[in-house]
């Protein structure tokens, strides 16, 4: 009897241990269910928002600088990021294309992954072919948007751009906020307007720390504490918090609320495919990045402060980003106590 009820007892044992068996492979399956169903949302998504956003540049044939068109899928390519001010303020001006705030040109390289940025400083004295002038370089984009702006920065570096992100301010606070914020080296304390232009809304204090969209736009923004040199290169850190940021495996999960946040503050000329060959850049959760500025001058002319680029920097920031493009480098490096008259030819009028 006692042997009956022990065999029964082992039987029992056995199905229990089975049932939890099913229960976790239908758990698995179902998990693996989900994160499938999650990643065909995602990529539904993406492909709705890019094609929302999509605007094309107006040049027909891309950029002048190239003799075939580029394949992002095997082809190094370059994307320009223009940051525009769209507050309240802004838009009581009735303009229809704003001053770019921020100019950040970015190459990419297929065989390595890798990426090198350059901020470009908005002052910069240059020459703007949409007016047939020489002008700051943010000014291109009032006078013709992206495509005005796109031909200037090619004018300036004789570097090819292949692409063109623009987003408001609004889509970089919304991902930051999104992301839970960023960490990033505040160099010394600040006190800056907030995004509705409240004069020391934002009180910052030194050291490394957690900012939200608000703060860190701020310190994006900021030109209190030094120069457009320096500001770009918190520009460039901030952004490769969000990328740090967005990489990590907590933010999987918020990835469509990120491109939610997005949709409606951008405009580009990439179509979704083209973007789905950027994914290969961030499969190993570790980019690359290099960091670029450009050495020059702060200058007067007509009473109107202008940033004059040493000519030697920019020929050799322009040979390093062709040379990362795979380009011909025609770019002639200029001794240091050589100048080009073409950046002080015409006096700007603004």
């Amino acid at each position: 009897m006692s042997e009956s009820r022990n065999e029964m007892r082992k039987i029992a044992k056995k199905r229990k241990r089975m049932r939890r068996l099913i229960f976790a492979l239908v758990f698995v399956l179902f998990l693996a269910g989900g994160v499938g169903v999650y990643a065909m949302n995602l990529i539904n998504k993406a492909e709705e928002v890019v094609k929302d956003s999509y605007e094309d540049d107006g040049r027909e044939e891309g950029s002048e600088l190239r003799d075939v068109e580029v394949d992002p899928q095997q082809d190094n390519i370059s994307i320009l990021f223009i940051g525009i001010d769209e507050s309240e303020k802004r838009l009581e001006s009735n303009q229809t294309n704003k001053l770019s705030d921020a100019l950040i040109l970015a190459t990419l390289n297929s065989e390595d992954h890798s990426v090198k940025l350059l901020s470009i400083p908005r002052d910069t004295y240059t020459y703007v072919p949409e007016r047939d002038r020489y002008t700051k370089i943010n000014h291109a984009h009032s006078y013709g948007g992206p495509k005005a702006t796109i031909e200037t920065v090619e004018s300036f570096l004789n570097v090819p751009v292949d692409y063109y992100v623009r987003v408001n301010f609004n889509a970089f606070m919304d991902v930051v906020d999104t992301l839970g914020g960023i960490t990033v080296d505040v160099p010394v304390e600040i006190y800056e307007q907030d995004s509705n232009d409240v004069a020391n809304a934002i009180h910052l204090t030194p050291g490394v720390q957690q900012l939200d969209g608000e703060e860190a736009l701020a310190l994006a923004r900021t030109r209190k504490i030094d120069n457009d040199i320096e500001r770009g290169k918190r520009q460039q850190e901030i952004i490769k918090a969000i990328m740090k940021r967005a990489l990590s495996v907590d933010s999987v999960l918020k990835y469509d609320d990120i491109m939610e946040a997005v949709g409606d503050n951008m405009k580009t000329n990439m179509t979704f495919h083209e973007m789905q060959s950027l994914i290969s850049y961030a499969k190993t959760g570790n980019i690359n990045i290099e960091t670029y500025t450009l050495d020059g001058t702060d200058t007067y002319i007509d009473n109107i402060y202008y940033y004059q680029v040493d000519e030697t920097s920019l020929a050799n920031v322009s040979n390093t980003l062709n040379s990362h493009l795979s380009m011909d480098t025609t770019t002639n490096v200029l001794a240091p106590n050589q100048s080009s008259s073409s950046l002080t030819a015409q006096p700007s009028i603004d």
